[in-house]
């Protein structure tokens, strides 16, 4: 049973763990430097600007922390040491709507106070104190004020510092865990294409490109986000909310339990996103590969489309797919808008709700008062908790994409493949045998139907029938691009199924009725850029085939640039440069599937005499429709629905007036007889 996709994107992750850990240590020293700020904060408010506000002793001694009042030194209850020497009982300083008072006692700190009749009255509950007071003019004051000035420059300026390395530590962060998710990527993408190497050719037939390429590009690319975000703001969000609820237990473990809610909230939240999302994306995703395969494949055809007039049908089937990708991308817009901005704005305005109520219940018992900088440090990290929050909710659609495109990578992944196995054997002579072959495409209908014959070295053997004789499956089976079901292929007495796909290719070349070239160069097309063909090898047999008639006449020559397919050369050019690298190759065992099918009278000489040259000294195959290129074979096997009716030499098969000769005769325009 396979992994999960999740399970599976994990492991992929772990193969960078050096990467990600360096990054969320960072990140967690990041958070932690930044999350100090609130609580710097509440000290700088509670223990600094307010902390003048309370109980000051006179004392004997002046030093940093005394202030001169009324020919005596005071000095913050809080902050008297056991060596002090103390001359009187505390005094009280007090802020009365805009006035700051000194009383003479030790008054109660709590409770609602007024000036009356050059006293102060505090009411706390339903006892009422009455106190004398002296007004403090602000030059009286400000000597309070002035012992807490150096301790707040120093707690901001640490406030500053740790911004700063919060910032040069989120930098690595990011740095790093971007840095592992591109290099996960790039090894998916790596492992990815290396495996579509592996997959058979039939799976290729079966799956548009476009579809293919769409899973190797977009679909990555989907994933590529998934760990930039997932690493970068998903993770980072949670740690950062797990340090906020840290500060939170720190400064009141009964709020900070009930700002838990918000955790099983979220979960369920993302469990109903992903169950929604997951069915939403794995539609568009495949609508999207299907729009790939269907642009692609009007691009291809862009020449049958125009000439048949088929614009009008493209456009339909191309806006039915564009409609079906719209119609889904509605359906996650309308679940992202449900479940991102406003759930968030219900949830914190409902934090804020319990915040007001569990703090102003708690401020109706006079013991339980609050000061302003826990007030301020709560607001502040409860207004923190949900930019986590809302970064959570805001990428749970790319979450959702990338979990769907994962699916779809692995996917591919997991269809069976083979081991490239590149091991060089011995040269062969080019014997060819087939066994009692019988071989169906798709299990039911045999294309192939108990064939036997031999090739032997050297010789240059001719397949002709009508289509779907089974000429071009001959091909493919002895290519091994697909195994028969039943009987064997050999070649010299080896059987192919004890070699690897690419050691049996090794041996062979092939040349197509319609030549394919790479982006590239001329040269690059004939040596496939393997090491072991030399540039001279190359241009010998580019002349050896006559290419170098046009080549020559080209501005850069044998290094002319070549586009996508090879489209700026005429068939004729293609088909030369096509015989070149079967040359070059040198390959025992040369297949020629219609090699000469389409092109013209003028050209067909010079590339009949480019094949004389390219099978001389090798086992030669010959698929022809135009029986008049392969008159010369020392063997002519004839199909029909996928046996062979008929094998011998020109003149035999002439002789015999059986298929052949009708098949001739009606080339020859000589008859309309039809088998």
């Amino acid at each position: 049973m396979k992994p999960s996709t999740e399970k599976r994107l994990i492991q992929y992750a772990l193969k960078f763990k050096k990467e990600i850990l360096i990054g969320f240590f960072c990140l967690m020293i990041a958070v932690t430097l930044e999350l100090a700020g609130p609580l710097i904060a509440k000290k700088v408010i509670d223990d600094h600007i307010l902390g003048v506000e309370g109980y000051w002793v006179e004392v004997k001694d002046r030093d940093n922390q005394t202030v001169p009042f009324q020919d005596s030194y005071y000095k913050r209850a809080d902050r008297l040491t056991e060596e002090e020497d103390i001359i009187g009982d505390p005094v009280t300083i007090l802020h009365v709507g805009t006035n700051y008072v000194y009383i003479p006692d030790e008054a109660p700190l709590q409770g609602k106070r007024e000036i009356r009749d050059g006293e102060v009255e505090i009411t706390a509950g339903e006892e009422v104190s009455t106190f004398p007071m002296e007004k403090l003019s602000l030059s009286e004051i400000y000597p309070f004020f002035k012992p807490e000035q150096k301790p707040i420059l120093l707690l901001l300026l640490l406030y500053m510092v740790l911004i700063i390395f919060s910032g040069l530590f989120k930098f690595f962060e990011t740095f790093y865990l971007q840095k592992a998710a591109n290099q996960i990527v790039k090894k998916m993408r790596n492992d990815i294409f290396r495996h579509i190497q592996r997959i058979p050719v039939s799976y290729f037939v079966n799956h548009p490109a476009g579809s293919i390429v769409a899973r190797i590009t977009n679909d990555t690319e989907a994933i590529r986000d998934l760990y930039e975000r997932v690493l970068s703001i998903v993770i980072t969000s949670f740690i950062y909310m797990a340090g906020i609820y840290t500060a939170l237990f720190i400064l009141d473990p009964k709020m900070a339990a009930i700002c838990l809610f918000i955790v099983p909230l979220l979960y369920i939240w993302m469990k109903v996103y992903k169950y929604f999302g997951t069915k939403y994306n794995k539609v568009v995703r495949e609508t999207n590969s299907e729009i790939n395969g269907n642009i692609n494949e009007a691009i291809q055809g862009m020449t049958v489309i125009q000439a048949f007039n088929q614009e009008k049908k493209m456009k339909e089937d191309f806006e039915k797919l564009n409609e079906r990708h719209f119609i889904y991308q509605r359906k996650l817009v309308k679940l992202s808008a449900l479940t991102s901005y406003n759930l968030v704005t219900v949830c914190r305005n409902l934090t804020f709700v319990l915040f007001l109520w569990y703090f102003g219940s708690a401020s109706l018992n006079i013991e339980n008062v609050i000061s302003i900088g826990m007030l301020y440090a709560f607001i502040d990290y409860i207004t923190r908790l949900y930019e986590p929050v809302t970064d959570i909710v805001n990428q749970l659609p790319l979450l959702e994409q990338a979990r769907v495109a994962g699916s779809r990578v692995f996917a591919l992944m997991d269809v069976e493949g083979e081991d490239v196995l590149i091991k060089e054997t011995e040269k062969i002579k080019g014997k060819i045998t087939f066994d009692g072959v019988t071989f169906s495409y798709n299990g039911k209908d045999e294309v192939i139907k108990n064939i036997s014959f031999e090739i032997k070295p050297g010789e240059t053997a001719a397949f002709v029938g009508h289509t779907g004789s089974g000429k071009s499956s001959i091909m493919n089976l002895l290519f091994r691009f697909y195994d028969p079901q039943k009987g064997t292929i050999a070649i010299d007495g080896y059987n192919t199924n004890n070699w690897s796909r690419q050691q049996v290719r090794s041996h062979m070349g092939i040349v197509l009725q319609d030549p394919f070239l790479f982006s590239g160069t001329i040269l690059s097309n004939v040596t496939m850029n393997d090491p072991n063909i030399p540039k001279e090898k190359a241009i010998a047999a580019l002349k050896a085939v006559g290419a170098d008639d046009f080549i020559e006449k080209l501005p850069k020559g044998y290094e002319e640039e070549v586009t996508e397919g090879g489209k700026t050369f005429s068939l004729g050019q293609r088909q030369l440069i096509s015989f070149a690298r079967a040359l070059a190759f040198d390959p025992a065992i040369l297949i020629l599937d219609e090699a000469t099918a389409n092109i013209d009278t003028e050209t067909e000489e010079t590339i009949q005499q480019a094949l004389e040259v390219l099978k001389k000294g090798r086992t030669t195959l010959v698929i022809a429709h135009r029986l008049s290129t392969i008159q010369q074979a020392d063997i002519i096997f004839v199909l029909n629905h996928g046996t062979i009716v008929e094998k011998g030499n020109h003149e035999s098969l002439i002789a015999e007036k059986g298929l052949y000769y009708q098949m001739y005769e009606m080339q020859q325009g000589k008859t309309n007889v039809v088998v």
